[in-house]
């Protein structure tokens, strides 16, 4: 038996006291006023959340530690691991009911609680910021084809783009979480606890704690341009939300148009930035509509076996067989990435999505152009996908556009 074993263990049937050494105040105007978000396990009782530190990645440590290979007490050594540059603060973080599902002040913590993590404390950012260059194959052929232009500071020669990019964990505020949801905190965190079969009894079990970690995928921002332009309204923004698709995304399937639209957002992101303007990818981790790639892979199945094969008019059917419901990303925490860059105004937002694009209006973010998939980057075998999404109501612009979306249902765009 390892000898690495945790040295605390707290029973979490019955609430412990609301009166806590580290309150969180959430929306307040700084960061030490809101507090420190602490979701250590080597010191419980200064723990302040439901949840464990990169909650995803929880049970690797685990396993780590019950290798014997980590010790469960170890504690992240800050040292030059501040961001490479700020983000905010902004408006929207002091709006409790603008962010909800990060934690704004997550970049800076080594400042921000120094004194705190000198005396022990063991708090930890939830979102890192660097810098770094991207090259994918599609730019270079851009390049080779004259589209793209090395301008030695966004695009270099040899297709490197430079970017500002950052990582987000979710810390999710359940309050402001239930209220997006139209539901009661009490009905959420029961949910919550029974969905996930009982492995956070807190959620029950300690009403006093208000902040979650939970055990999903983060976020992604790839920033190309000046990090500081996004909060501009008059500086021309080009934006692409997008959702994971490890089948197309990273090994190119062609039975859907991920991968070719997240080459575009990042194309027309280059672009603005050499215009002097900014681009944003936002890049979501709620692989196979947040149902997960197993639950996708047996959609394929049941779609191409079907009598008659794939269809657009059976395609989000299938899912709903499978899984239960047809889509379960449910953009309504999406926006709150965007408040944390200060984003108020997206001048040309790559995205079809009306779901992506009436989540952001509904907070408060402006919408300009809508920038479709072009007809000739989607792949044969995708068609039945936007034929099915173009009769769930996807946005086209033109009448080319809707032309060449429009599919064995027919029905022109907008009657859904």
């Amino acid at each position: 038996m390892s000898t690495n074993q945790p040295r605390h263990i707290r029973l979490t049937s019955h609430p412990e006291p609301s009166a806590h050494r580290w309150p969180l105040h959430w929306g307040a105007g700084s960061a030490e006023e809101r507090g420190p978000v602490i979701g250590s396990v080597t010191r419980p009782a200064d723990r302040n959340v439901i949840g464990t530190h990169g909650g995803s990645y929880s049970l690797y440590r685990a396993l780590a530690v019950s290798a014997g290979t980590l010790s469960p007490l170890q504690r992240p050594d800050l040292a030059n691991t501040h961001p490479v540059t700020r983000i905010g603060p902004f408006p929207q973080w002091r709006e409790a009911r603008k962010i909800v599902s990060l934690d704004p002040w997550g970049a800076d913590v080594g400042r921000d609680f120094a004194q705190a993590i000198g005396e022990g404390i063991d708090i930890r950012p939830t979102i890192a910021i660097t810098r770094a260059r991207l090259n994918m194959a599609e730019l270079n052929a851009l390049i080779s084809a004259g589209e793209l232009t090395p301008d030695g500071q966004v695009l270099h020669p040899g297709g490197d783009v430079s970017v500002t990019k950052a990582a987000i964990d979710p810390v999710w505020w359940l309050p402001g979480i239930a209220e997006r949801f139209g539901c009661t905190e009490t009905s959420l965190r029961r949910t919550l606890f029974e969905q996930t079969g009982g492995m956070y009894p807190e959620l029950v079990t300690r009403p006093d704690l208000a902040v979650f970690l939970p055990p999903v995928g983060g976020i992604s921002v790839y920033i190309f341009g000046e990090p500081a332009a996004l909060a501009d309204p008059r500086i021309p923004l080009t934006c692409r939300v997008h959702d994971e698709c490890n089948g197309s995304d990273v090994f190119g399937s062609d039975i859907c148009t991920c991968r070719p639209y997240l080459i575009q957002g990042i194309e027309e992101s280059v672009r603005q930035a050499q215009r002097g303007g900014v681009g944003l990818v936002v890049y979501n981790r709620k692989e196979g509509r947040a149902l997960g790639e197993v639950t996708k892979f047996l959609v394929y199945n049941a779609r191409k076996r079907q009598e008659g094969g794939d269809q657009a008019a059976t395609y989000f059917e299938r899912t709903e067989c499978v899984a239960g419901v047809q889509d379960a990303r449910f953009q309504q925490l999406m926006p709150d990435v965007l408040h944390w860059l200060g984003i108020t105004r997206i001048h040309r937002l790559v995205s079809m999505s009306n779901m992506k694009h009436d989540a952001m209006v509904e907070q408060g973010i402006e919408i300009g152009e809508r920038v479709p998939i072009p007809p000739e980057r989607i792949p044969p075998d995708a068609s039945v996908e936007m034929e099915a999404k173009k009769a769930a109501g996807y946005f086209a612009p033109d009448a080319k556009s809707a032309e060449a979306l429009k599919g064995v249902i027919g029905r022109p765009l907008g009657e859904m």
